[in-house]
């Protein structure tokens, strides 16, 4: 099964599949945000396997699969920076939900172009980390890699560094996960690196992005906090989409709308832990619009950028 849904609606029936024992293909990272302990728990006891399919998580598993898990010093997930990368704080006042989704790497839905640029996806992708590969946040770092050819380095207690490296092409991971651990054609070419010529990193500015900040301080946190954190950034770019907000405020979406935050993933939690019976289901994600008449179609929505597109930045 491919767990594809984007945002906490994706919670459900990613649980089912871990609960029945299925071979789970996970792109749905708020799956592990919201419920990573019940999520892993379900899987070990079914038998259930998760492969994820994003393309860093791919990148660490597939690492990993060279060497017993105890060797492992740390992990480094790599983030693109988006659209905005080296944009202050005076600068990002100015931003357009249309600049927003317009990544200069990646092609994704709206809702994870801009999670993407407030590197609030990369937030959620360590706590995703966390689960998956059972490091605690002190051993998972982040590096802003622009061309994002490297998708995530695992370093062994040796000193030796193992990187996965590829084109930004969604369809390498997607056939990692579908063919594992054989390997089968993508239809994506091979990395020239002459032709690419330089890799370049550098550390991620938490003050024009403090939502990576508020990701890990969630994570450690716990208990219900990652989930809070979701639902506040699931409103926010909500409100960035459809109303006057503009980015700065949605960066500071872990202090703006906590109470209803909390309310939201409270009710989607209680549901989940119970077989699927919550009282509430969350409102659906920016991907889709909302049914309500009085929300209109979101500005972000009916954008489209034209790349090979992916759950990654």
């Amino acid at each position: 099964m491919v767990a594809a849904i984007v945002g906490a609606a994706g919670l459900g029936s990613t649980l089912a599949a871990a609960r029945a024992g299925k071979r789970l293909l996970l792109a749905n990272k708020e799956s592990l945000v919201l419920a990573g302990e019940l999520l892993i728990a379900a899987a070990r006891g079914s038998g259930a396997e998760i492969v994820p399919i994003d393309s860093e998580h791919s990148a660490v598993f597939q690492c990993l699969r060279s060497c017993r898990a105890e060797g492992v010093r740390r992990i480094v997930l790599t983030a693109s920076g988006g659209p905005f990368r080296g944009w202050d704080r005076a600068r990002l006042a100015t931003v357009t939900p249309a600049q927003a989704v317009a990544h200069p790497k990646w092609s994704m839905g709206p809702k994870i172009s801009v999670d993407s640029a407030t590197l609030m996806n990369k937030g959620l992708e360590v706590i995703e980390a966390h689960h998956l590969f059972g490091l605690p946040a002190g051993r998972i770092d982040v590096l802003v890699h622009p061309q994002s050819l490297v998708h995530a380095l695992v370093e062994y207690v040796d000193g030796s560094t193992l990187a996965q490296l590829g084109l930004p092409d969604m369809r390498t991971a997607l056939a990692v996960g579908l063919g594992w651990p054989q390997r089968i054609e993508s239809g994506v070419p091979g990395l020239d690196l002459l032709a690419q010529s330089r890799l370049d990193f550098e550390a991620p500015d938490l003050a024009a992005f403090p939502c990576l900040r508020l990701a890990g301080e969630a994570m450690a946190a716990g208990g219900t906090a990652p989930a809070v954190l979701n639902a506040a950034n699931e409103e926010a770019v909500f409100s960035l989409s459809s109303g006057p907000d503009r980015f700065p405020r949605h960066s500071r979406a872990g202090r703006g709308r906590p109470r209803r935050a909390a309310r939201r993933a409270g009710r989607f939690a209680g549901g989940a832990a119970g077989g699927g019976r919550g009282r509430a289901s969350p409102r659906p994600p920016p991907d889709r619009p909302p049914s309500r008449k009085r929300h209109r179609m979101s500005a972000i929505a009916r954008t489209s950028v034209p790349r090979q597109g992916g759950p990654h930045g």
